[in-house]
């Protein structure tokens, strides 16, 4: 009887949690993950010696920003460091956006990641301007990188839904059109009344059109500024905590211990996802403090301990808001693991989930489509490393293999 042959074969492989444990070999056909062993038997058309090397899942980029990426220094550069500057420069710059202007731009950039191992993006796209431009380009950018990258577009009301005048209803036409989330920005509403009404609006949306929920949420130092409690419990209310994720929260890392003990229950009940930035983050917070000055990152700890799904992102990549910016998740998991306090065994493996797994699961791909099993997509990246506490410790990300039907000519399309 002949052995099996496959299309390709893995050889001497390290899994994620692995240690030192056996290694494994990972046989793949037909761009499926056709069986994972310590020892495959069969023959590959191609074989690989992996050298016992870390073999995990694409990183996940969980959020960012592609209709501003690559826009720093236009039309000048931010001088105060601060969000609300950052905001009031994108308003300048957004009006002279074309179609592919931000099509070449957000391409440029997602090239840049893949090549770097990121194969899932979550992206914002700015609607609050009457052409939805912003929407369009990433829209189409979705469709054109498919072969290489899967791309969720969140619309995201940048100036707020009740901010501007029919900024409502850009944001329906925007669902129309084919968005795969509804966002916010309830604390940049005019008024707290108006971002609770946001927060309902979005989730009145997120019904009608049966889209994820993607809320920038408390992007501020503001102790005050308290929309995370009326999203966790429309999560509730509406059974749709899974399919929800606040974004930032950086308010909660200033609030009171008691009120958020508190609010640490309901959000346990809600199940909403949480994203952190905290390249940004810890860049564009604390700015009117003196000292000390605050980390200006959510609890990211604190929500990981009690169960919550928290992942990492990157926000922003040469924009308005932070002129740096590499495209690499490690170099956003290795700040989380220094910024949020991290540096446990297990902590720096729980940073490494927020850029992998934990990531896939705030983007909904759901399991049968993420992961190194046998039957799954065979969506994988091997490392210069052999553990995750290797790779973020030297934030050196150089993938070896991609998506298994562009091996050959991946480099082609991320050059």
């Amino acid at each position: 009887m002949s052995e099996q042959k496959y299309s390709i074969v893995l050889r001497d492989c390290r899994l994620l949690g692995a240690g030192d444990r056996e290694t494994v070999d990972i046989a793949i056909e037909d761009d499926t993950i056709a069986a994972v062993s310590p020892r495959i038997s069969g023959l590959g058309d191609r074989e690989i010696d992996i050298k016992g090397k870390l073999v995990c899942p694409p990183f996940v980029e969980s959020h960012i920003h592609l209709d501003s990426a690559l826009t720093a220094g236009e039309p000048r550069w931010n001088q105060s460091g601060t969000l609300f500057e950052g905001i009031q420069i994108w308003g300048q710059r957004k009006q002279g956006l074309t179609l592919n202007d931000v099509k070449k731009r957000a391409i440029e950039t997602l090239r840049l990641q893949a090549s770097q191992g990121i194969l899932f993006v979550r992206s914002h796209a700015d609607v609050s301007e009457p052409t939805l431009t912003a929407l369009q380009g990433l829209l189409e950018v979705r469709e054109e990188v498919k072969d290489w990258m899967t791309l969720q577009v969140v619309a995201f009301p940048q100036d707020g839904i009740y901010g501007s005048p029919g900024n409502d209803k850009l944001l329906d036409k925007s669902l129309d059109m084919g968005a795969d989330a509804v966002g916010g920005i309830p604390h940049y509403e005019l008024t707290r009344e108006d971002g609770v009404k946001s927060v309902h609006r979005i989730f009145e949306l997120a019904e009608k059109y049966n889209k994820l929920i993607d809320i920038h949420c408390d992007e501020i130092d503001d102790e005050q500024s308290r929309f995370l409690e009326v999203v966790a419990a429309c999560a509730i209310r509406s059974g749709a905590g899974s399919r929800v994720t606040a974004s930032h929260t950086t308010a909660f890392g200033s609030y009171n211990n008691a009120y958020a003990f508190k609010l640490m229950g309901i959000l346990q009940k809600s199940g909403i996802n949480f994203i952190a930035n905290p390249l940004i983050n810890i860049t564009l917070q604390g700015r009117a403090d003196s000292y000390p000055k605050r980390r200006g990152v959510t609890r990211v700890k604190e929500l990981w301990q009690h169960g919550l799904n928290v992942s990492l992102g990157h926000d922003c990549v040469q924009d308005p808001w932070y002129s740096l910016g590499t495209g690499n998740m490690l170099d956003v998991a290795h700040m989380a693991v220094h910024v949020c306090q991290m540096t446990g065994m297990a902590e720096i493996a729980a940073c490494f989930n927020m850029v992998t797994v934990n990531g896939a699961k705030t983007l909904y791909l759901g399991d049968d489509n993420y992961g190194i099993d046998a039957g799954k997509p065979a969506n994988l990246i091997v490392l210069d490393a052999e553990d995750c506490y290797d790779a973020i410790r030297n934030m050196s990300c150089k993938p070896f293999l991609a998506r298994v039907s562009l091996i050959k000519k991946f480099r082609n399309c991320i050059q």
